[in-house]
């Protein structure tokens, strides 16, 4: 019994797999491949608007515009992003819920991306709210963990397809 098992029993993973949507792309020659481009394209939009407010929250890139406004420009990219790698996700878990229910990177990057998602939606906001001083202590350290666990889900993510070869099935 995997570790998923004892968060969720198998009978889930099975039912996601046998619906509509994950038996369509299970048995697709190329919606898998297609939807993990997508998917890819996605996490790389949301990396690189991430990316950019991060690294002015370090004091570097451009000084033109506080750290908010560039925040605020980049914004609208970061949730079309998150929310396009979130339509592209969830249709290939379906696809796949059952070997998902036993890869441990899956469940890794889940909880990765949890993490990534409440330090985005709460102490990054804080440090690049206006009167914040670009470049203190606090603004460091949020960036940092910022482009750590956005890294982090990405390469869970990329760890997800080689558990799958080393245990003797391929994505997809």
């Amino acid at each position: 019994m995997s570790f998923q098992n004892l968060l969720l029993p198998p009978s889930f993973f099975q039912w996601c797999e046998a619906t509509f949507i994950g038996h369509w792309i299970k048995y697709s020659r190329w919606d898998f491949a297609i939807l993990e481009t997508m998917h890819i394209i996605g996490i790389t939009l949301l990396i690189g608007s991430t990316l950019v407010v991060d690294l002015r929250l370090l004091g570097v890139g451009n000084r033109t515009l506080s750290t908010k406004q560039l925040s605020d420009e980049l914004e609208p990219w970061t949730r079309v992003a998150l929310g396009f790698t979130i339509a592209t996700g969830v249709p290939m878990f379906l696809s796949e819920a059952v070997r998902m229910g036993l890869n441990g990177p899956f469940l890794f990057k889940m909880i990765l991306l949890i993490f990534a998602l409440l330090i985005h939606f709460t102490i990054r906001r804080r440090a690049i709210r206006p009167g914040m001083e670009d470049g203190i202590l606090f603004g460091r350290v949020v960036a940092c963990l910022s482009l750590i666990s956005w890294l982090s889900v990405a390469l869970a993510g990329r760890a997800i397809a080689f558990f799958m070869t080393l245990n003797g099935s391929s994505p997809g």
